[in-house]
């Protein structure tokens, strides 16, 4: 392996002292600018690469965050980044982006390179699967930030983004009884996860508060892909009572559904009405279009990443805010509106 150019092999090169030469290609003020373009046009043919990492550990700061999330392949998760990487760039921070693919041990080999990459501080949102956040110790040890977003596991060092969950799965579910709808199936996702359980909740007082039986068979629990949504379309056409109305938890799980429910003949939403959630894309591309909650990923990544950024600047201290709650939204749209037809 080729050995890294120094600014001593600058220096012994020029004949300048390193400190010259470390100051020049710092664009230090006290350096002539001819002097500054010597010494850097030298660096560059020779092939320098400034060492970030060095200096930066010589200030205690890396300039860089980690970020641990269960897929990348989600648009919600993708909206989320994408703020989060706006508010770290213009920060001047840089991002480290690794996904835990819903398995709590690799959610710990992550958490382990993230610490050992010295990260100033890192988000989180859980896996399916994650039981405790011991793996996390050493950040809460060392006094590195930690904040964890969408899904979240409560701790008095740590705080919160989410969205009201609860009031959320309550909206929806009242959207689709007041469209006339007596028998809501509900598909969800892992209930160990504040989101799906909270969901669950909201739909389980939207029902109790019209004095509705809660079916406990008609709780789908799954893991939201679109083989779930063909498997509750199935399970849905199969009760002998069949639903008039479904409430799904994740919009491409909610659209897979409605196309195996329109292939077998159901209308919808005259036969049943469909909500799902997160308004991705595809809500608007499927017909009919998709009656959703819109979730406010961009929005989540940016507060996120402005929180933990100036905590560390020392703006504001994160350990005096448990959650924060951001404001989601139900969209109607036709795939609900059982009363137009």
């Amino acid at each position: 392996m080729e050995k890294e150019v120094t600014i001593y092999d600058i220096a012994k090169r020029l004949n300048y002292s390193p400190a010259t030469v470390s100051r020049a290609l710092n664009d230090h003020p006290a350096i002539r600018s001819d002097t500054k373009d010597v010494i850097t046009s030298m660096a560059r043919q020779m092939g320098y690469r400034s060492n970030t990492f060095a200096s930066n550990l010589r200030r205690q700061r890396t300039n860089t965050i980690g970020v641990i999330v269960p897929r990348l392949n989600s648009n919600f998760m993708s909206c989320a980044l994408a703020g989060m990487e706006k508010v770290a760039n213009e920060a001047g921070y840089n991002l480290i982006i690794s996904q835990s693919l819903e398995s709590a041990r690799k959610e710990k080999a992550n958490a382990k390179t993230m610490f050992d990459s010295r990260v100033d501080g890192l988000l989180v949102s859980v896996s399916y699967d994650t039981e405790d956040i011991e793996h996390f110790d050493d950040f809460i040890n060392k006094g590195v930030p930690l904040l964890f977003f969408d899904r979240v596991i409560e701790h008095n060092q740590c705080p919160s983004i989410v969205i009201d969950n609860v009031k959320a799965g309550y909206e929806a579910t009242t959207h689709l009884l007041e469209q006339g709808c007596t028998r809501l199936m509900h598909v969800t996702g892992n209930l160990k996860r504040n989101v799906y359980a909270d969901r669950l909740k909201g739909y389980r007082m939207a029902l109790q508060d019209r004095d509705i039986h809660y079916e406990k068979q008609l709780v789908l629990e799954t893991d939201l892909s679109q083989e779930a949504g063909v498997e509750a379309a199935r399970q849905l056409m199969a009760f002998p009572h069949r639903p008039d109305g479904l409430f799904v938890t994740n919009d491409l799980c909610a659209v897979t559904c409605m196309g195996q429910l329109k292939k077998a003949g159901l209308s919808i939403p005259a036969d049943v009405a469909v909500v799902g959630f997160n308004n991705d894309p595809v809500s608007q591309v499927v017909e009919p279009n998709l009656t959703t909650i819109h979730y406010p990923g961009r929005e989540m990544g940016e507060i996120a990443v402005k929180s933990l950024i100036n905590h560390l600047n020392g703006l504001m201290d994160m350990q005096t805010t448990n959650t924060i709650i951001l404001r989601s939204e139900l969209i109607i749209r036709a795939s609900s509106l059982k009363k137009a037809h």
